[in-house]
């Protein structure tokens, strides 16, 4: 009556032996590592090349744990951090241009396992260590930029098409052109129109002149702002991408702000340099027409008196006045790749620059038109602007160049991998940080495994008392599920942080939850005067609708709390959820199984194991 049919056996063997396997994993921990790749994708880490670095390694008499190598990239294993950090360095003065070294930790699960593709969870800020960074986007140096392009994109518009105008500048949020003829104003406000429409015109009369003053649409600000925003988390990804951090966390929160989790992060200082940095590449012609003569003090006499009209005066990096044209030649936006490396002339650090085609026509019609003029090649930060060079343009050039003036090899590395990753749409600040030390993270995961294991056995100890066998087999089903629901949450790669364990042990109060109800209804069978089969069949079945409900409701909300919310609720929900589907399996299939090999071989029983009944019923007897 109550046999199982092979093939469902065979279901919980195979679920049991699948989540041991990649559930396995999560007991091997983590050992430090440096790993070395290509800051492209086209680079890869030749086997050559980490042989090289390996024989480097045992040559300085850095004990080395073990060499990966897989995806273009190798991976130096370490006993220790220390024994990393020196490994570190020495890698990074072996290692040519074009290469990121970065410090990581790596899974010290065994290669077979691996090759089954079991890999542990992902362990969250919390619970692993590492960086928390809010950062605040400043949407007002958005909306100035906006306008600063509308300026320059009119600026070109009414110089093509020969429009006279007698002034043009920016007036806080406005665009103000200026007119002496009414034919010109009607042209220019014609041209704008058309070719513009994102800007409200209005036009002024004044005393000898015309005026059309120009707004962005507010709908069109917000839509920039918000894209800004986007931008600027597709650029952080790119340069913690190459950081080597394996799941970052990086999400818009509110309007205006990023939230960035870096797990495992051993070197907070250079991450904090990268994201926080707002560099980007501006080349702009040196205004020829003011300088005094030739060389680095060309424009000496401007140190103290304001920068003439159409220009701008800045500093180069040993401090000399420089005054470059207002008119861009392009911005970072035209940087394909950028890599360190050194001048083969001097020795010196410099970054070699690819543009896009766009970037690279650009370049070259103006290096054709500007021969024997100087180039300046500027470094803007959010509140710094430094000439890194101005050099005289000797020949014609397109896509490719070099800047120099970069004061040493580690600025050229950060300096390239920014100028890669994509300049930011807008500066930001970093208003909040936190620093999560390994040891407490440590710490964080010995209390959460302690919380479950002390609950677990408080439920097993109840519940094995309360219900004598039955209890038992409650307590091996609450133990599959456990081992269900970690194998799952290794399979699906998830992020476990302190919330998510929390969810584990409200899983455990769950699932059991489901074991009573069935003992429960089994015993109500037995009172009633059903044989102990049938009740054990009656009290499965019958209970299974009861449970059913109760967790699809309780799904329901999980679900919820996975769709709108964010950081650590959707990481509690994920577990949640996944811990719902995994009791009902546990409750539902294996504890019937375990039930049926211990009761469906016999053909007739006249007692059942689980507590008070039993006892009921051998009195009854007596």
């Amino acid at each position: 009556m109550n046999k199982y049919p092979i093939w469902k056996y065979a279901i919980i063997a195979v679920a049991l032996l699948v989540s041991i396997v990649y559930a396995a994993p999560n007991l091997f921990g983590e050992v430090p590592v440096v790993q070395v790749s290509g800051a492209r994708a086209s680079v890869k880490v030749e086997p050559a090349m980490q042989a090289d670095l390996e024989a480097a390694i045992k040559a300085a008499g850095i004990a080395l744990s073990g060499v990966d190598a897989g995806e273009g990239q190798a991976t130096f294993r370490f006993a220790d951090t220390d024994t990393q950090i020196k490994a570190r360095d020495l890698i990074q003065s072996k290692v040519p241009a074009g290469y990121v070294v970065a410090l990581n930790l790596q899974s010290a699960t065994p290669r077979w396992l691996q090759a089954l593709g079991a890999k542990p969870m992902y362990l969250g800020l919390d619970l692993r260590g590492g960086v928390h960074f809010l950062l605040q986007v400043d949407m007002k140096a958005a909306s100035n930029k906006s306008v600063e392009r509308y300026l320059g994109d009119i600026r070109s518009l009414l110089r093509d098409k020969k429009v006279y105008y007698s002034g043009l500048a920016r007036e806080g949020d406005r665009i103000v052109m200026r007119f002496r003829e009414a034919d010109q104003r009607a042209a220019a406000q014609k041209l704008v129109e058309k070719e513009m429409p994102d800007l409200v015109l209005r036009e002024q009369e004044g005393a000898g002149e015309a005026t059309i003053t120009a707004t962005v649409k507010p709908e069109v600000v917000k839509k920039e702002q918000e894209l800004a925003l986007q931008q600027n988390i597709q650029t952080l990804r790119n340069r913690v991408n190459e950081l080597g951090v394996a799941e970052p966390i990086i999400q818009q929160q509110g309007a205006d702000r990023i939230v960035v989790q870096l797990a495992g992060v051993q070197d907070p200082g250079r991450a904090k340099e990268i994201l926080g940095r707002t560099a980007t590449l501006e080349v702009r012609l040196v205004s020829e027409e003011h300088a005094a003569g030739p060389g680095q003090n060309a424009f000496a006499a401007y140190k103290d008196q304001p920068a003439p009209f159409g220009t701008d005066k800045f500093l180069d990096s040993e401090g000399n006045t420089v005054l470059v044209k207002k008119a861009l030649v392009i911005t970072g936006d035209r940087i394909k790749d950028a890599q360190p490396g050194f001048d083969q002339r001097d020795g010196r650090p410099v970054v070699s620059m690819a543009l896009d085609d766009t970037g690279g026509r650009i370049m070259r019609q103006t290096t054709r038109e500007n021969l024997k003029k100087r180039m300046g090649m500027m470094l803007v930060e959010r509140n710094s602007t430094t000439v890194l060079t101005w050099p005289v343009i000797q020949e014609e050039f397109g896509n490719r160049f070099q800047i120099s003036g970069i004061g040493d090899v580690q600025e050229a590395r950060n300096l390239a991998l920014l100028l890669r990753a994509g300049a930011l749409a807008a500066p930001m600040d970093i208003i909040e940080e936190r620093t999560v030390g390994p040891s407490l993270g440590a710490e964080n995961i010995a209390k959460g495994f302690r919380s479950v294991v002390y609950g677990f056995a408080a439920i097993a100890l109840f519940i094995a008392v309360y219900y004598a066998l039955f209890g038992v087999i409650s307590v091996v089903a609450l133990g599959a599920n456990l081992l269900f629901l970690v194998g799952l949450l290794s399979m699906l790669q998830a992020t476990l942080t302190l919330p998510g364990i929390a969810a584990i042990a409200l899983a455990l109060g769950m699932a059991i939850d489901a074991n009573v109800l069935i003992n429960e209804r089994i015993r109500e069978e037995l009172r009633a005067g059903m044989s102990p089969q049938m009740a054990i069949q009656a009290g499965y079945e019958r209970a299974f609708d009861t449970i059913f409900d109760s967790n699809i409701t309780t799904l329901i909300a999980g679900l919820a709390l996975l769709a709108f919310g964010s950081g650590p609720v959707r990481g509690f929900a994920v577990v949640h959820c996944l811990g719902i589907l995994t009791s009902i399996f546990s409750a539902v299939m294996v504890s019937r199984g375990i039930v049926n090999l211990v009761y469906g071989g016999r053909r007739k029983v006249t007692r059942v194991s689980i507590g008070n009944t039993e006892w009921h019923k051998a009195g009854k007897a007596a």
